[in-house]
């Protein structure tokens, strides 16, 4: 029971966490306008993966996609590739731990085929876990270069104070945070699993009994004795051979 709970446990956290690398992925938000020492509050900007728009006082919202990749820096083209191979590797995580699952019979298959599906599975979501992290932190550590830069030229000594736009987090890092480490925790929990999903191997020998024939005082009797088999009788023509009248097993 307790191996069943911590598999359906794991299957429901993974599937929230693919959710969360999906809704992350689509968010507009991954770096919003920092309002800190800003006078120009009517215009507000926030940049995505796919597109940046800008919103204003009115309550108008533009968005433009980024009509080039060449042009997109390299780090910017590797979280978008982060992402999407994290989202790819849930996918097939998700589908062979449906059946996987313990509680799911699906034809004849064996407790041990199971296992290895569910170890697979595990080890797929973990992978989709640590891509969409690396995705979401690389994408952060971005920002705090670009922030830290801006302020250092917005202060300059012996010059004029320039005004510059400056990007500071936005609520998708956190929902990408958060998606990746609950990708992460459910395929420890499915590789856990794994382990009582494996059935125990059991080692035993075969004992037949041969009748044992011998005289007494009143006349023939025969004896069981315990014979210990390790090969399989076999005739000349390599078929099986049937038990004469004096065996019994």
């Amino acid at each position: 029971m307790s191996t069943t709970i911590c598999q359906v446990l794991g299957f429901v956290v993974s599937t929230l966490g693919f959710a969360g690398c999906i809704a992350s992925t689509a968010m507009d938000a991954w770096s919003t306008q920092d309002l800190y020492d800003n006078p120009v509050t009517a215009v507000f900007q926030y940049q995505g993966l796919w597109r940046s728009c800008v919103s204003q006082s009115s309550g108008l919202t533009e968005c433009r996609p980024y009509f080039t990749i060449l042009g997109l820096p390299a780090m910017f083209q590797a979280v978008r590739a982060l992402m999407i191979v994290g989202i790819v590797l849930g996918a097939f995580g998700l589908l062979v731990a449906i059946f996987s699952l313990k509680c799911l019979r699906i034809g004849n298959m064996e407790d041990s085929a199971k296992a290895n599906l569910t170890l697979t599975a595990g080890i797929m979501c973990i992978v989709a876990g640590l891509c969409a992290i690396c995705g979401v932190s690389v994408f952060a550590n971005m920002l705090v270069s670009n922030f830290w830069m801006s302020t250092a030229n917005m202060y300059q000594p012996g010059m004029m104070q320039t005004l510059q736009t400056r990007y500071t987090f936005g609520a998708a890092l956190f929902v990408g945070w958060v998606a990746g480490g609950l990708a992460l925790v459910g395929g420890i929990m499915m590789c856990i699993a794994c382990r009582g999903l494996v059935p125990e191997e059991t080692h035993y020998k075969a004992v037949s009994y041969k009748s044992a024939g011998y005289k007494s005082g009143t006349g023939y009797e025969a004896k069981k004795v315990p014979v210990v088999e390790t090969n399989t009788i076999k005739s000349d023509d390599g078929r099986r051979s049937y038990p004469s009248k004096y065996d019994y097993v």
